[in-house]
């Protein structure tokens, strides 16, 4: 069996354009006053058309419209996409099929068109409850225009989840617990919530460097805030089963465990990422950033700018890095299988002693002061 059989088969759609573009953001997004989306139609189909040479033998488990903000797409748009997706492989009983978007009302006018178009769950970047900070972070919407959008989006969709970000200038723990738990009472099954990073290349990323981007809470309170939340969450009913995703049982994200199962997905766009199995071999792929440079090259026939084979040492490290991101953890014996040898022995021991994973039916977990720290986790597991 291939290895990615373990994961399933999804479909990732990169929408490159926004509204405006928000100063934490390292995303490939654009801003772009005219978008020719039929052009954007035809280069998506000629995408999916090379690929079914390639991949007709899966069953699709899940597509992903991510971005960018694609609830800029006219319904039309994601309507032929999926189409297309469904004349080339045979969908899962149970296909989940999810939009990003953001809560403004231009998108929530769309949303049911993405219904009609087949999308069943849509993920709204809401980001925060309170307007002040949505200023901050260069949001467009207000908390009343993000409740509005969520209230439509609740009534056209069973499965509706929204981002917030915490850890944000001048947030305080009781802040945070307070605007958590108001998010969770008005959540359907699923949350994402985020720790504001800061990332070179960005807005924040630039102020920060220079020194202007002051009173982001301590590392010790951002730990504390990230443990709050998963107590929270948790007498909610919801769950982390994941790092930064919280559900329902059985409501979790089905294309995003695709990812972190360590499945194969392949994705089209300007900028989106893959993993591909042919003839036994495990490929990463990427497409080219710029959408101008995206669309000429899937003109052509190909819209991707590489293709490379991995170790049988990178597979692993990846299965390793994905999968000790879920409370469910990793299947020891499949590491190995991928790896061509078991994981260090006395690492493990070690942090087994420290109370930062368990290891039960071959299962290796981070416990939840283990995912407090899990980038330190991973280092000594990958340590040569």
């Amino acid at each position: 069996m291939d290895d990615w059989r373990n994961g399933g088969f999804g479909l990732y759609v990169h929408w490159p354009f926004c509204q405006a573009k928000c100063p934490y953001c390292d995303f490939n997004s654009h801003v772009s006053a005219k978008i020719d989306q039929n052009l954007w139609v035809r280069a998506y189909l000629a995408e999916l058309d090379r690929l079914s040479e390639q991949l007709s033998d899966r069953v699709l488990n899940s597509i992903f419209f991510g971005g960018g903000t694609p609830s800029l797409m006219l319904p039309e748009t994601v309507s032929a996409v999926i189409e297309r997706a469904r004349e080339i492989w045979p969908f899962a009983n149970d296909i989940e099929i999810s939009l990003e978007a953001n809560p403004g009302s231009v998108e929530a006018g769309r949303f049911a068109g993405y219904r009609d178009a087949g999308v069943n769950r849509v993920s709204m970047g809401i980001q925060a409850l309170n307007d002040e900070d949505l200023r901050r972070l260069g949001r467009i919407h207000s908390v009343s225009e993000a409740k509005a959008a969520f209230d439509i989006a609740r009534n056209c969709f069973d499965r509706v989840s929204f981002d917030l970000i915490y850890a944000r200038q001048g947030q305080t723990l009781e802040a945070w617990q307070g605007e958590l738990r108001e998010a969770l009472s008005m959540a359907i099954d699923h949350l994402s919530l985020y720790q504001l990073t800061i990332e070179d290349g960005t807005a924040f990323g630039d102020r920060y460097a220079r020194g202007k981007l002051r009173n982001l809470p301590s590392d010790d309170t951002a730990a504390d805030m990230y443990l709050a939340t998963q107590d929270i969450c948790a007498d909610f009913g919801m769950g982390g089963y994941e790092i930064s995703n919280h559900a329902k049982p059985g409501s979790e994200s089905r294309h995003n465990l695709i990812y972190w199962r360590y499945g194969d997905y392949a994705g089209i766009g300007p900028g989106a990422h893959g993993r591909l199995t042919l003839n036994g071999i495990r490929y990463a792929t990427e497409t080219h950033l710029a959408p101008g440079a995206w669309l000429q090259a899937a003109g052509k026939g190909n819209g991707e700018s590489l293709r490379e084979a991995l170790t049988a040492e990178d597979a692993a490290a990846e299965y390793l890095m994905m999968g000790m991101r879920l409370s469910e953890g990793l299947d020891m014996v499949r590491y190995s299988q991928l790896a061509g040898r078991d994981l260090h022995k006395s690492r493990l021991d070690d942090l087994v002693q420290m109370g930062m994973v368990t290891i039960s039916d071959q299962r290796l977990r981070a416990t939840d002061q283990g995912r407090a720290v899990l980038n330190a986790v991973l280092r000594d597991l990958l340590m040569d």
